[in-house]
């Protein structure tokens, strides 16, 4: 898997290196304890880290974004 976006307030955040599972394991921790933050890249090129905080009601959509498609596959 190349990255995995995350939708949040109306903006794109995005992690690497982790998996879907991982990342929605976060998210259902973060809800569970009444909220916490979660580290992501925002923007593209140079790694610019942002903090999400995640609570209960927050809509947040994971996106998994898969390595590229050899040309001609």
């Amino acid at each position: 898997m190349k990255r995995i976006d995350i939708s949040y307030g109306g903006q794109l955040y995005s992690v690497g290196g982790r998996t879907v599972e991982e990342v929605r394991t976060e998210v259902e921790r973060a809800v569970a304890a009444g909220g916490a933050w979660m580290r992501v890249n925002d923007g593209e090129g140079a790694r610019r880290d942002a903090l999400l905080f995640v609570a209960p009601g927050t809509p947040v959509a994971i996106i998994p974004i898969p390595d590229e498609m050899p040309f001609g596959s």
